[in-house]
């Protein structure tokens, strides 16, 4: 799975990993994680992120095309 949460955060007035962590009550390591594609969010993380973000959850990950 693909992801553009470095390209969110940095559109979003260059917010930190660690702003994005604690607006989406999870840890810096668990968004270095997604944004190195080590780690797929659940559902209500992504959810979470697509809201903090104001865009659909499908505009920031995306499915390779082998998944």
């Amino acid at each position: 799975m693909q992801n553009k949460i470095r390209y969110f955060r940095f559109m979003t007035q260059e917010m930190t990993q660690q702003e994005l962590a604690e607006k989406a009550g999870v840890t810096r390591q668990t968004i270095i994680a997604i944004e190195k594609g080590d780690f797929n969010p659940s559902v209500k993380l992504a959810l979470k992120l697509a809201r903090i973000f104001g865009t659909p959850v499908e505009t920031i990950f995306t499915l390779d095309e082998n998944d």
